[in-house]
This record gives structure tokens, sequence and C-alpha cells, in this order.
């Protein structure tokens, strides 16, 4: 399906080393974020604790939080989640205050600053099994919030996701190009994984320009923009090989404007649409959702550039040419069936 074509092809070859330099220095300035600033890692990957609480009223975020930094946490994380009655606390390990200790200690915090008293409710879950909740209870004897759910990362936890992680990472970017070397050429190969990298690089210098959360979800959507920009170097390429077969006389470089000219209608269909699913997700979902939905937005748009300025450009700069995809014909000889 098509909504427009394009009779002319576009020169994008003619300015690919302009825009190779800018990416050039956008994944050096990229590289330098990263090794200056670092990634601002989750409790999934430093260690920590983490809690759901329900207030029977709309929480006030900046009064939790101002809470938690005098009960000793100097960058507590506090979001709200589902509605505006329901908070998730992301606590870092602090020295003084290890495992369970850390949950009753901000408990007892925000049950203090809702001027209430901490008492221990039993309950019958749904599936009939006694359970006990810890909440506060006011003046009257009417809860005002209560602890839903409480879960420590250790950090040696944290050590292993991270590694796993890396692990998870490193076996996609060689998975891809076993594929692409198997379906094409090493040079496609080496071309398409250059332009993946630079995406994931970009990505990871957004975070740690801005010291963005980089969480598990957020690892996620960098494995995803991984394989969703090799998809669309996938296309382009087996455009190219399709135009050395069907178009001679073409240069290589016109049969590259070609493939990528001819292939901008799909493109524009394939990453518009993902993009509105994206841009729902920032805007609506959430602040779970955010910083995944954040990496998946920065992923596809630098995906569709390196796509065409950095996997096709790279190729080209390393000689790809018409007999690297299709076997020259060999000319009969004359002497063949001559009758002696």
């Amino acid at each position: 399906m098509e909504f427009f074509r394009i009779k002319k092809d576009i020169p994008f070859m003619r300015h690919a080393l302009v825009f190779n330099a800018i990416s050039a220095l956008t994944f050096v300035a990229a590289v330098f974020f990263l090794f200056h600033k670092g990634l601002h890692f989750s409790v999934e990957f430093t260690g920590g604790t983490v809690m759901e609480l329900k207030y029977a009223k709309p929480a006030n975020l900046e009064s939790i939080r101002h809470t938690l930094e005098k009960v000793g946490y100097e960058q507590p994380e506090v979001t709200s989640f589902g509605t505006a009655h329901d908070v998730m606390l992301r606590l870092p390990v602090i020295k003084t205050v290890t495992g369970n200790a850390a949950s009753q200690l901000v408990f007892d915090g925000l049950c203090k600053a809702e001027q209430g008293t901490l008492k221990q409710i039993d309950s019958v879950s749904p599936k009939g099994e006694q359970v006990t909740k810890t909440a506060c209870m006011d003046a009257a004897g009417a809860e005002t919030v209560s602890l839903q759910k409480v879960e420590f990362v250790g950090p040696q936890v944290g050590d292993e996701l991270a590694q796993n992680g890396m692990n998870a990472l490193a076996m996609v970017v060689i998975g891809v190009m076993i594929y692409l070397a198997v379906r094409f050429e090493w040079k496609f190969a080496v071309a398409a994984i250059i332009a993946n990298l630079h995406d994931v690089v970009i990505i990871l210098g957004f975070f740690a320009f801005f010291q963005w959360e980089f969480s598990l979800t957020v690892l996620a959507a960098v494995l995803a923009v991984l394989g969703y920009s090799v998809n669309e170097s996938v296309v382009i390429f087996d455009r190219i090989r399709e135009n050395f077969r069907k178009q001679r006389k073409m240069s290589v470089h016109e049969v590259i404007d070609n493939a990528i000219t001819s292939t901008i209608s799909r493109t524009i269909i394939t990453h518009g649409c993902t993009q509105m699913m994206v841009l729902s997700m920032l805007f609506l979902g959430g602040p779970t959702l955010h910083y995944f939905a954040v990496a998946l937005t920065i992923g596809i748009c630098f995906g569709i550039y390196s796509s065409v300025f950095v996997a096709a450009a790279v190729a080209m700069w390393l000689g790809v040419k018409r007999e690297d995809l299709i076997k020259p014909i060999k000319e009969k000889d004359e002497t063949d069936g001559a009758v002696v």
C-alpha cells in the first residue's frame, strides 16, 4: 500500500558525507555524556525499596517527597500510577537503614505527616487467604493511607540484572549480524550493525545528558528499537538487491537513491502508525510508561535517519557492488558444442 509515489529519485547519497559527519558528531557527544555523567539507574539496578501506597484522598506528591527527604532520602522517586490515590515510591539504599526497616521507617514517617497512628488490619483476600495490612488511621478511626506492596531489591540482584541486560543486548547484536550476513552480504551486515548501535548509543546519550531514570522498561525499549531499526534497514537493503538485478545500467549511487525513494511511502505509513501509538503511551500512559515511550520515540526518529543516512551510506563507503549480491553470468565458450 502506498499513499504517494515519488517519480524522481531523491539524491540521498549526494549528501551522505555531510549526514555521516553529523551522525559521527552526535555519536561522539552521546559517548562523552555516557562516560562523563553516566546513566541514572533505577532501583532495579542499584538496589533499593519499592513501595506502593493507597491514599483515601488524592495524594500530595510534593508533601510525600518532602517527608521522605526528612527521613533521610536525598532523591526519592515519588510517582502516581493508576489513579491520584495510588502512589509508588522508589527509594535507594541508604547506609543507616537496611532491609525491611526501610519500609517501616518510611511508612511511619508518612503516617506521622498525616497525623495518624499505625495499625495492623486483618482481612481476607479474594482467594480466601488471611492477609494482614498495615494502615494509618486518623483520630476518627478512618483509614488515611495503607501500604499495599513492598519489594526490596538488593545490590547483588541489581548487578545481576545489569549483567543480564548487557548479555541480552550483545546477543541481539550478534544475532542481527549473522542474519544479515547470511541473507545479504557481510558489508550490509556491518553497515546495519553500525546504524543500529548508533541508535542505541544516541538513546543512552539522551538518558545520560538529561539524567532520566534508566529502568528495566527502558532497557526493553532499547532492545525493541534494535529490532525495529534493523527491520527498516532490511527493507532498504532488499530493495537495493532487487534494483541491482533489474537496473543493470544504474550506478551504485543511483541504485541506493532509487531504493530509498521507492520505500519512503512505506516508511511514512509504518513509522507514522507506530509513532502515534508510542505518543499515546507518552502522553496518556502515566509515569510508569513515560520513559519507556521516550526511549521508543527517540529510537524511532533516529531509526529512520540511520537506516537512510547511516546504514545505506556505510554500505556504499564499504564498496558494495552488484557482483556482491548477484553472481555474474558466465559467457558461453564458442568452442562448446563445436564439432571437430
